[in-house]
């Protein structure tokens, strides 16, 4: 992670988690209320179970994406390729790319719970939130003491990162308990993309892309503006997941409204439709008998 590139990569996993998150969900409750009300029929049941193959489908892609992450922290031309300590100096080796492993290496567990979740059902309930709360713990324990030693800024963009992630490990948490609440659902996805985006965040202050200017590490000001800065991401992702909520839930409605009226014209032969429809031409016709 020391440099852009390691920054925008765990930022393109939190952020499109987060965002397929606030489009799922909002999707699944949707799709939930069609089938207690009845407009939805034998597909609800159905749908429900292509849901169970969407969740299975998201546990394949996190253990894919933190496994590709693990790789990266390693086997890059200057990581530790898998060894922890250097015996001719007596001091461990690249600590800090073993610090981004051990994180990916939780997020590939909390993938794996998903996959025994829904695709064996062996699982106990909830092991999916579980697995996935103690991840975003344990990349905040790591991020808590990764900053020994660093400048004023530095120190700075990371704490504040600190918030998003505790938050969201409390709010998977909860779910535990209290499964299937819309607002902790769409927190959840809120907090996700605010890690992503404050991770690009970091690395464009820490690692200027494409030769830009070094910010002032020391400078007050410097450290005022980006808790400025941090708010607005909190501001924006929050705005736009609730936008999403709010689109897909109308798109659902209006489709379960059609799909309705199509069921009540079904319930009706089309001799009768046609009855029904032109009742005015059949009290005519049985005048004119």
């Amino acid at each position: 992670m020391a440099n852009f590139k390691g920054h925008a990569l765990p930022g393109s996993f939190f952020f499109l988690f987060g965002l397929w998150w606030a489009i799922k969900y909002p999707l699944k409750h949707a799709k939930r209320q069609r089938k207690d009300s009845g407009t939805h029929g034998v597909g609800g049941t159905t749908c429900l179970t292509n849901f169970r193959r969407i969740e299975l489908v998201e546990g394949i892609v996190k253990t894919a994406f933190s496994l590709i992450g693990m790789m990266a922290e390693q086997f890059v031309p200057d990581g530790p390729h898998m060894r922890l300590y250097d015996r001719d100096v007596d001091a461990w080796f690249h600590p800090m790319n073993w610090q981004h492993t051990t994180m990916y290496l939780f997020f590939m567990l909390s993938g794996l719970a998903d996959i025994i979740t829904y695709g064996t059902r062996l699982g106990p309930p909830a092991l999916d939130r579980l697995m996935l709360s103690v991840a975003v713990f344990v990349e905040g324990l790591l991020f808590a003491y990764h900053l020994h030693g660093r400048a004023t800024l530095d120190v700075h963009v990371h704490s504040l990162l600190l918030y998003a992630v505790f938050g969201g490990a409390a709010v998977v948490f909860l779910e535990i308990f209290v499964p299937n609440r819309p607002c902790l659902e769409l927190l959840r996805s809120s907090l996700a993309m605010i890690q992503g985006t404050w991770f690009y965040q970091i690395g464009f202050v820490l690692f200027p892309p494409n030769g830009g200017p070094e910010w002032n590490a020391e400078d007050h000001g410097n450290v005022t503006f980006i808790t400025m800065c941090f708010c607005w991401h909190i501001f924006f992702n929050l705005l736009l997941s609730n936008i999403i909520f709010s689109i897909v839930t109308w798109l659902v409605r209006c489709r379960s409204s059609g799909v309705s009226h199509m069921h009540l014209g079904t319930l009706f032969p089309a001799s009768a439709r046609g009855n029904k429809e032109n009742g005015s031409l059949l009290d005519e016709s049985e005048e004119d008998e």
